[in-house]
Order: C-alpha cells, then sequence, then structure tokens
C-alpha cells in the first residue's frame, strides 16, 4: 500500500550514482560466480520460501556465491531470487558516500540476511533513482518509506533488529522485494520516470519538479 507522504530527491539524485555503480569490497574468493535472471524470468515473479535454517551449510555456500557474483558485476545488493534461487536471502551493503545525512542512515560493511522482514515507520515516503541487476540498462524514480525497520538473521545465526532510514532504509526495501516477486518498476507511480542509463546520463531529471504526488 502507498501512503502519503513527502517526496524528495536526496536519494540516489544523481541518475549516475545507482545501486548496479558500486562494487563491495572483496570477502570471499574460489566462489561461485551466478548467473543473475533478468525481467521476465518466472523465478523473480515468485514469492520466495522461508529457509528453515539460517545456519545451514547450504545457506553459507549460497551467501558466499552472492557475495562473489555481486562483487564480479558490481551493486549495492543482491537477493536470492536474483540468482534463480527462490529463498528468503539478501545481502546489500551501504558505503558511506551514499548515506544522505539523517541520523539513521549509517554505512554498512556487507550484510547477509536470512528471512528478513521489514514494517514501514510512519507514512513517510522519498523518491529516488534505483537500478537493478534484473532490470539491466534502466534507472527509475521510486518511492520508498523513508523510515523503517528491518530484522532477519546472519548465516553466523546472529539476530538483526535495526531501524534505518535514507539510502539504508531503500536498499533493503529494493533487496527485500526480490522476496515477494517485485520488481522496482512495479512499486513507481510514473513510467514517464523509467529510462535508460544513458538518456538519463544526457538529459537529468529532477525528481521533485517531475515526480507526482506520491498516494
Amino acid at each position: 500500500m502507498i501512503c502519503t507522504g513527502t517526496r524528495s530527491s536526496r536519494v540516489g539524485e544523481d541518475i549516475g550514482r545507482s545501486f548496479t555503480r558500486r562494487r563491495p569490497p572483496h570477502i570471499l574468493r574460489g566462489m561461485a560466480i551466478l548467473k543473475i535472471a533478468r525481467m521476465g524470468h518466472p523465478v523473480l515473479r515468485r514469492v520466495a520460501a522461508p529457509v528453515a535454517d539460517p545456519t545451514a551449510p547450504a545457506v553459507r555456500r549460497l551467501v558466499a556465491d552472492m557475495i562473489e557474483t555481486l562483487e564480479d558485476i558490481g551493486g549495492a545488493g543482491l537477493a536470492a531470487p536474483q540468482v534463480h534461487v527462490s529463498e528468503r536471502v539478501v545481502i546489500f551493503r551501504v558505503p558511506p558516500e551514499r548515506i544522505t545525512g539523517e541520523p539513521d542512515d549509517l554505512p554498512q560493511d556487507l550484510l547477509a540476511l536470512v528471512n528478513p522482514v521489514i514494517s514501514p515507520l510512519g507514512e513517510a515516503q522519498a523518491t529516488g533513482w534505483e537500478g537493478c541487476l534484473s532490470v539491466p540498462g534502466l534507472r527509475g524514480a521510486v518511492p520508498r518509506w523513508t523510515r523503517i525497520r528491518y530484522t532477519g538473521t546472519t548465516p553466523e545465526g546472529r539476530a538483526i533488529d535495526r531501524v534505518v532510514e535514507g539510502f539504508h532504509a531503500r536498499v533493503v526495501q529494493h533487496e527485500c522485494d526480490h522476496l515477494d516477486g517485485i520488481l522496482y518498476p512495479q512499486r513507481m507511480n510514473d513510467l514517464s520516470l523509467l529510462v535508460f542509463n544513458e538518456e538519463g546520463a544526457r538529459f537529468p531529471i529532477d525528481i521533485d519538479a517531475a515526480a507526482p504526488e506520491v498516494e
């Protein structure tokens, strides 16, 4: 459900700075690089299954391969369905240069979450540019909750429970949408703000001026 809230281009206001531009730091070597599912593949429309044991060796192997894949292709995050595994597993990072300055928009080293759950805190939303490894070559202006709580378990069995906002909140929402079979264009309320990367770089769009009110 989309509720009335605020609009802002502070998050991802530069169309060239997207989820698919940054490479995460090298963490594991010798793992498999997995094939990325692209928009139209059935695995991206499916609701992913919960993981019975977040600490299982198979989950650790999957996460290691996802990290290697993300490093190879570049990006801020990756969900298991994007590598053809319909399970509720995501990885993401928040580099210091991407935070918005909000109190709960804090940097985050590469983090793996199993069975993540998101709860919006308040009704405020912001519109920002997003790209996706499964929707190559495009960017779109997407409304997201500005402040959320997320919980989950790491593959080491550590419980995570955080309140975040800004870019941190955006990337978590983006990756967790994949677990419910949702790609970012489905969240957009103005498809005229779905653009090719090259054209967006040549003809920058002011989101605040172009985006409609979020309702």
